[in-house]
This record gives C-alpha cells, structure tokens and sequence, in this order.
C-alpha cells in the first residue's frame, strides 16, 4: 500500500514538473526612436504593454531626442510605472537637441536625419546581437498593435523576416509589393488584395518598413544592414548589382535582404492594428492631431471602440471639442432596442467631436396592419418593392415615419439646415472638415436637400453644380444614410403628403427631385421640384453592405402589409440596375458602388479609401 500511495505522489510531482518543461518563449528586443510623439505616445505604450507576449522575455532599446513636446516626460514616466515589467530597457533621452542641420520643420528628411536615424537602427542591431536576442522587432511610435495576440502571432511564424500588416487612412499601408528599378514604390493589384484582405495569409513583397520583426537566428540576418555605405560594400565583395539609389534606411534595409537572399514578408492573418501617415515638411502638428483622430475613428468602426489607454496616461488623452460644424442641428436615428448601435455611435462623436442628438426611431416591430390605418396611413397604388417583389415591411413605415417626424420638428423650431444620420455608418476621415467645406460651397444658393451617403442606381449624367468643386446634381439614388435637408426642402416633403401615398423614404426623395424612373409612381405627387445635391466624393458610408458578416436590416428583415394591393406590372429588380456603370470611360475602377464617378476629390481626403468595399 505504500508503495502505490508513493508511486502516486512520484506521478502527481511529475505531471506538477512537467508543467514547467515547456521551451520559453523567444527573447524579442523591441526598438523605438521617438521624436515629437507625446500626443501618440499613451496608445502605442498602452498597447504594447497589453501584448500578450511574456514581459520578461521582452527587452527594450529606446532612444528619444530632437523632440521639443513632451515625449522623454511621458517615456521616462512609462519607465518608472512599467519598466520592472520586462526583462530589460537600454534607454538615452536627448533633451538638448531639438532640430538637425538644415531641417525646415519638424517633419522635414534632410540628409543630416536620415544618418541620425541610420546609425542609431545600425546601433539597435548591433545590441540585439551583443544581448543575443531571438528576435528584434523594430517599430516606430506611430505604430498602435491593438490586437494583444501580435507579437505572439508573429514570433510563431518562424520567418527571417515578416511585417505585421497594418491600416491607416486611404490605402497607406507599411509594406510594398512593387518597387520600379530606380527604387521607386509601385502600386500593384496584389496590393490591395492584401490591404482589403481579399486574401488572407503570409506574403513575400520587395519591401517592409515601420514595423517589422526580424529572427536574429537566421544565418542571413548578419548581413542585414540600414547603412548605404555598407551595402554597397557587402555587394561589391559579393560581386552583386551595386545599389544606386537614395541614402533611405527603408530600402536600402530591404535591398541588403534581397541582395542576402533574406525574403521580406507581410502577414495579415491578424486585424493586428493600425500607423500613422508620415507628413510633409509643410504640415503641421494639427495634420498628425487629425490624422489620430482618423485613426481612432476607424478603431471604433473596426473594434467597436478605442482599446483603453493605461490608467496613468488617461490625463494625457485629449477629445476634439464638440461642434455642429455649419448645421443648426444634427439628429441621429436609432432604435431603443438597438442601444449596441447608439454606443457605438456615441463614441464615433466623441472621436470626431460632433454634437449629435439622438432621436428615438419608430419601430416596425411595434407597428401592425390596425396601428398603421389608424395614422391615416395609405399606401401608393401598384407600389411593389423592385428587387423583392413584396408590398413595405413595417420596418419600412417606421423608418419612414422617422425622418418624417424629423422634417416636422424642422418645421416646428424653424431650423435652416439639418443633418439627419442613420446609426449604421462609418465616416471617411476628415468628416467634419470636408462637411464644412461642402456647405461653404452652398451657402449663397438655394438648395433642398444634399447627400452626404447614397447609393446610385442608374447611370445617368449628374453635372457638377455651378461655383462648387465637391457638390454633383443628384440622380437616381437609394439610402438615406446620410443627408443635410433645409428648413424648404423640409416644407416641401410635408406638403407632398407622402403619408396618403407612401413607399419607403429612399424612393420617395428621388421621385420629389424628379429623377426617379418609375414615372408611373411620380406621377401621382404633383410637385416634384427639390432641389437636391450630393457630395462628391461621399463623405461617409455604410458600416455593413447585404451579405457581410454583422449586417442586420431593420426595414427588410420584418413583417410585410399584408394588405397592400400590387398591380400586375413588371417591377424592374434593383438587381438589374447598373451599380457601377462599364460605359463611363472616366470611372475609376476602385471607386465603391454609390460614389460619385468624377475625378475630383476633397482636400485630404482620397477618393479610392475603402476599407470595406461593396
């Protein structure tokens, strides 16, 4: 009996051992260079310390100098708060130096910058050799890994090299996958299926920069150089294409791998975050303050919200002040049982600093055949919905009834201009200034109604409206995503009384600027004379399109009126209309379905940026 109860204990200590007997994690040495980022800093730190990579096996090297805010403040107050985490922190912080030699602004590259920031990267890998790291992960302050799994993901991929895909503003990115012969960047269609994740996995490209994760093991690493000089000495010895071209850490990094038959690579089999665009020599800090407000702006349409910040650095964390921008008022439909949405719609306001009243919708769910005669509510003669062939959904009337009661309380408080948003959209970035500028543009003329969001449906002429740079005549257009309506134009829907003639509200609006083409249903509303105007480009657009994953349609997803009569004409599907029009030689491919076709964009703002494409 002893001996199986001491047999027992020899088993249970063993299985208790085993548990300790597994291979340590890699030791990953993490570079940074700051340089004027205290208004960065609190997120990138944040959200490298929430990595879920063991700290211990995490070394720092970290250098800060030439800045003139207060970036060494926030680092050295990291360092007293976080530090004892890792395993160890090489750190020098140059509080003297605030501009390199013939430097024009803060955001200037002369070439006195460019050897600065090459010799201290030569002097980051020298020391990841010298400490005999596993990996050194090179990244820069405007980097922001909101997934906690990155560095755990990449490590375990086991490459020489490998970049961790990351998003911005516009089709920016930190990898290449084309570079011309003189060393120029060339955009390839590979490029965005990477971007879009139209495939997902672990791409060989010409070049990574900004973030990007090197296996200190692998034989080819030694000659892995950011100094010109350097490369084209390993390459004359090795009897190789000398390189020829600019004193840039990035490529001259990129072509030392080439020329060592070292393979670059990006992986975007993680949502793994987002960086910064880097500046012109003319712009300010109130470029890069806005940029962060795009980028924050995305982390709530992506992540649902900006992952928190470290409890000491919340008081380093500042919001745009709230504005109307040129709007008397701004309503922002939404449901009661869908308090998700109105979350996550508040927070967009926070991070792009609108200030936005909540007005409760009319719920279909609550509507039946009864409730809606007893509105007075009677339905256009022959209306059949074009692409499902049935009568309105009650969610139809209610939403409906929603922006009505809205254009009555723009009658009742004579407000001028009103912007009326749904709750399930996402802003391009530099909404409130590119809405400002297009309302700039009208604000001598007479005007109804302008589309911030729409979708087009026909293909047809929509001539630029005369004296504007962004502002088109609105054709044929469904969605009521977005749109700005005018103390007139809100007169005019009412008098129409669409409730004695109604067909959901994206329908009604194109037949009252007569551009709608079922000519059978304008007819029965005599004035058709709204003025009606788009933005160009749109300055927002749907947070999901039919068939994505998390799209819900409170309007088609309800019950039908039973009760509505239909004539036996043949309704033209939606699905047969022309989305996106062959015949327009001058559209461009990567324009999404419902943005205007013309050429001419806001400033700041790029006509090709799709995060999520139709």
């Amino acid at each position: 009996m002893r001996i199986v109860l001491g047999l027992l204990v020899i088993c249970a200590l063993s299985a208790g051992f085993a548990l300790d007997l597994e291979y340590e994690k890699p030791t990953v040495l993490i570079t940074l260079l700051v340089r004027n980022k205290a208004h960065i800093l609190p997120l990138f730190l944040s959200y490298v310390e929430q990595l879920d990579y063991p700290k211990q096996r995490i070394a720092f090297w970290l250098r800060c100098d030439h800045s003139s805010d207060n970036s060494d403040e926030l680092l050295q107050q990291w360092l007293r708060r976080s530090g004892n985490l890792y395993h160890s922190i090489n750190y020098d912080f140059d509080h003297e130096t605030q501009r390199y030699q013939n430097e024009t602004s803060v955001y200037d590259w002369p070439v006195s910058r460019f050897k600065h920031v090459i010799a201290l990267k030569e002097e980051a890998l020298q020391y990841a050799r010298d400490i005999w790291a596993d990996f050194i992960f090179f990244l820069d302050a405007d980097v922001l890994l909101t997934s906690p799994q990155a560095l755990s993901a990449l490590t375990r991929l086991q490459l020489p090299i490998v970049a961790p895909m990351l998003i911005s503003e516009g089709l920016y990115s930190n990898f290449w996958c084309g570079m011309t012969e003189d060393y120029y960047y060339q955009r390839t269609d590979e490029y965005k299926e990477i971007y879009h994740s139209r495939k997902v996995g672990v791409y060989e490209v010409p070049v990574v920069h900004t973030a990007v994760l090197v296996d200190m093991n692998y034989a080819g690493a030694r000659y892995l150089t950011f100094d010109r000089q350097r490369l084209i000495q390993m390459q004359s010895e090795q009897q190789l294409r000398v390189y020829d071209g600019p004193v840039d850490d990035i490529i001259v990094f990129a072509m030392s791998a080439n020329s060592s038959g070292v393979p670059l690579r990006v992986s975007n089999e993680l949502h793994f975050g987002y960086l910064m665009q880097p500046l012109e020599p003319s712009d300010t800090l109130e470029n890069d303050l806005q940029q962060l407000i795009n980028i924050r702006a995305l982390m709530v349409n992506d992540l649902g919200q900006v992952p928190p910040v470290l409890d000491y650095f919340q008081a380093h964390v500042h919001l745009p002040e709230k504005t109307k921008v040129n709007f008397d008022h701004i309503f922002m439909i939404n449901l009661l049982r869908r308090p998700e949405r109105r979350e996550k719609m508040e927070r967009l306001f926070d991070e792009i600093g609108l200030d936005v009243e909540h007005f409760p919708a009319v719920d279909g769910k609550q509507l039946n055949a009864q409730l809606v005669q007893q509105m007075g509510i009677s339905f256009l003669p022959g209306y059949e919905d074009p692409y499902h062939h049935r009568p309105m959904t009650m969610g139809e009337i209610g939403c409906f009834l929603s922006h009505y009661r809205i254009w009555q309380q723009i009658v009742q408080r004579q407000l001028q201009q009103v912007l009326i948003l749904e709750d399930d959209i996402r802003f391009e970035p530099y909404f409130r200034s590119n809405a400002q500028r297009v309302m700039e543009q009208v604000e001598k003329m007479e005007f109804d109604l302008i589309y911030f969001g729409r979708k087009r449906l026909k293909d047809e002429n929509e001539p630029w409206v005369d004296g504007t740079d962004n502002l088109v005549h609105a054709g044929y257009s469904y969605w009521t995503l977005a749109y700005v309506i005018s103390l007139q134009g809100a007169k005019k829907l009412l008098a129409a009384s669409p409730l004695k003639n109604l067909i959901p509200v994206d329908e009604f609006l194109p037949i009252m600027f007569d551009r709608h083409p079922q000519k059978e249903w304008s007819s029965v509303f005599e004035t058709r004379n709204l003025i009606a105007f788009s933005a160009a480009p749109l300055l927002l657009y749907p947070t999901h399109y039919t068939g994505e994953s998390g799209y819900i349609s409170d309007t088609e997803d309800s019950q039908q009126v039973a009760f509505v009569e239909t004539t036996a004409d043949e309704p033209q599907p939606k699905s047969d209309r022309q989305q996106i029009f062959a015949n327009n030689l001058e559209l461009d491919q990567d324009v999404k379905l419902g943005e205007s076709s013309h050429n001419i964009a806001l400033p700041q703002v790029s006509a090709g940026k799709t995060h999520h494409e139709l």
